[in-house]
């Protein structure tokens, strides 16, 4: 139900971002902290009691694993304080992998919402006390308690399935593959679909989990790099066999349609799956399916053993295949961090 009003408590939990910035000579930095966003946006104050405790002063395009870490042990933390729910500010660049991030390191009985703003404070028709608003609106009903939501623009979409589609647009946040969770108006919401954790993994920053995230630094420290090997025209396999010869953790492979890659990716992929990981991704948008033969058809793709995002794009396909390496998870394993709840 909704706990709205001053019965209910969420805690601000603050990475950067442009929500945070402020103008410069330089360009724009984040500068205003948790509390300076709370103060700045007096009217949250009818949805909830709201306190407010700091990550990182991040930009969004500049996140780092420890960030990302150390945030899932800020949000881990509100919800043992006896927070009702959670709100991570966070910029917009990537706001959506961290989303998904801390579906896989987290499983929490309290809403954790993610949001953010495309103008600053001190820019004309602001989006952030809009958005900072509806995210507290969201992390104080607890019908939003499974899984970790994004709240952007009128509309909470799943962590999971969110994505930025475009640069500098007030309603960037989408889910192409599957529709936002709820829509909300000044007065009420709507449910439009049943919320849940959106993956089929144990959470990663369990208690008894394999990352600790009170030692978000030691946990960046074991995640390892994940290159995006993106297929299109004329795509040769050189990236391919650099990183094989970098000894990276694993690979993506950013592939067209259903996902399908170049005959020379194709090739390449074969001998690269003996040394590490391959994940197909597709795009645009939509699930990827061995469909397709010839040497980089997913169906030979799929024979030389690589591993299929499912409807992830490739970006969370790298999110989740360098979390689940890190927390141990083995190649039979890596399937669940792609499918869904």
């Amino acid at each position: 139900m909704t706990r709205d009003g001053p019965d209910a408590h969420v805690c601000v939990v603050a990475c950067g971002g442009t929500i945070a910035s402020e103008p410069d000579t330089d360009g724009a930095a984040p500068a205003k902290t948790g509390s300076d966003l709370v103060a700045a946006v007096p009217g949250l104050t009818d949805h909830a009691t709201v306190s407010a405790r700091e990550v990182c002063a991040q930009p969004g395009f500049d996140v780092r694993w420890r960030d990302v870490v150390a945030t899932a042990g800020a949000v881990r933390a509100a919800a043992e304080d006896e927070a009702d729910g959670v709100v991570v500010t966070h910029g917009t660049d990537t706001l959506a992998d961290t989303a998904y991030a801390l579906d896989l390191l987290t499983d929490l009985p309290v809403p954790v919402v993610v949001t953010g703003a495309q103008r600053r404070l001190d820019e004309p028709s602001s989006d952030a006390p809009a958005n900072l608003t509806l995210a507290v609106r969201a992390a104080a009903d607890d019908r939003f308690a499974p899984g970790v939501h994004v709240a952007f623009d009128d509309e909470l979409h799943a962590g999971r399935d969110v994505v930025k589609a475009h640069s500098n647009a007030l309603s960037t946040m989408t889910s192409p593959t599957a529709g936002p969770v709820a829509t909300f108006t000044r007065s009420g919401s709507r449910l439009v679909r049943e919320p849940s954790r959106g993956v089929d993994a144990e959470p990663f920053c369990a208690p008894d989990g394999p990352l600790d995230p009170a030692d978000p630094d030691s946990v960046a420290e074991r995640i390892p790099e994940v290159p995006v090997i993106h297929s299109g025209t004329g795509a040769t396999a050189a990236g391919i066999e650099r990183a094989v010869d970098a000894d990276v953790g694993g690979l993506v492979i950013s592939g067209t349609g259903l996902g399908n890659a170049t005959a020379a990716i194709g090739d390449a992929v074969a001998d690269a799956v003996d040394e590490m990981p391959v994940v197909i991704a597709g795009r645009p948008a939509g699930p990827t399916e061995p469909v397709y033969g010839t040497p980089g058809g997913a169906v030979t793709l799929a024979d030389h053993g690589c591993r299929f995002a499912g409807d992830l794009p490739a970006a969370k396909a790298r999110v989740g295949l360098a979390l689940g390496l890190a927390a141990g998870v083995d190649r039979e394993g890596i399937d669940r961090l792609f499918g869904r709840q």
